[in-house]
């Protein structure tokens, strides 16, 4: 679906950091089931933790980070909204209106990380930039915008 970039209105700061909040919710219950899908067999089989030895848990925290990056690009290549995005009515798509491919979804990813890594300070600079666009928007070559509302019959 293309969405006209120069019609397009940007979320607000507080938009994205609800959805943000709302998001971190449900990836906490998608962490705590992938870890439960690790802990519970590895103890039945050693009667032992993962988290004992340090190759265990540097295998697992890879696993886990890699369950963080599905969830993101997972939800931005199918639909281009997580969970708490369709709440807030914002998706996101690339600079040319079309909607993310996993490359574009890994690199928003990677930007998104190191961009509020700094206390936030790549999403907050979306208050400043003349776009509205976070640090990692620019970056990765794609954007939120707002959808409007879906009206009733």
């Amino acid at each position: 679906m293309d969405i006209d970039i120069s019609q397009a209105r940007i979320p607000s700061l507080w938009r994205r950091i609800g959805a943000l909040l709302y998001d971190s919710v449900l990836l906490l219950g998608v962490l705590m089931l992938a870890l439960m899908l690790i802990v519970i067999p590895y103890g039945l089989l050693t009667g032992g933790s993962p988290d004992e030895q340090p190759l265990m848990r540097l295998l697992m925290q890879l696993y886990l980070l890699a369950v963080i990056i599905g969830f993101y690009v997972f939800f931005w290549t199918h639909g281009g909204q997580t969970l708490g995005m369709r709440a807030w009515r914002f998706r996101v798509i690339r600079d040319d209106g079309e909607t993310l491919s996993t490359r574009d979804a890994l690199a928003r990813v990677g930007w998104a990380t190191l961009s509020l890594m700094p206390a936030g300070l790549g999403l907050i600079w979306c208050l400043f930039d003349r776009d509205g666009l976070a640090w990692h928007d620019r970056r990765s070559g794609t954007r939120v915008v707002m959808l409007k509302p879906k009206t009733r019959p």
